[in-house]
């Protein structure tokens, strides 16, 4: 999968699904969050998010179900290298419910209010939902990008 390039000045505007929370996570809240990843997608994604804790503020954005409780998605930024947005999940039981949106968006626009002028998505999976909320643009000739690298 290529990488992609968010231009980070022209962001549509972020906002909560209904019935959800969408907000950066506090540092003792990390071992339910990394819970979440690990029992969810991958070791990791797991290992990846764990150094968004390790920044302050923290560099990562969770949605909650305000009913249930329960982590709905995630948006880490930061965590592979500096200026890279991801890993990106989101709970297969909120697919389609506008949790990826909002915390692509929201991360986005930490990253923006930070000082970044753009961000790069690397390994991009589903290319057409990136250009479609935040005009992501293919980067020609980077696969496989950073994660090249032949270590498992």
């Amino acid at each position: 999968m290529p990488d992609l390039l968010v231009p980070l000045y022209a962001l549509p505007v972020a906002s909560e699904p209904e019935g959800l929370w969408v907000g950066k996570p506090l540092p003792h809240q990390s071992p339910s969050v990394l819970s979440f990843i690990g029992d969810n997608f991958s070791s990791g994604w797991k290992a990846e998010a764990g150094t968004a804790f390790g920044s302050v503020p923290t560099s990562i954005m969770v949605a909650v179900d305000k009913a249930s409780g329960r982590l709905a998605g995630f948006c880490c930024w930061d965590c592979t290298a500096k200026g890279f947005l991801g890993p990106i999940g989101v709970h297969d039981d909120f697919h389609g419910k506008g949790v990826g949106k909002a915390v692509v968006l929201a991360a986005l626009h930490s990253m923006r209010e930070a000082g970044y002028g753009y961000a790069v998505i690397g390994d991009a999976g589903p290319v057409e939902f990136f250009q479609r909320i935040c005009d992501a643009r293919i980067i020609e000739g980077s696969t496989p990008g950073i994660y090249g690298n032949p270590l498992p």
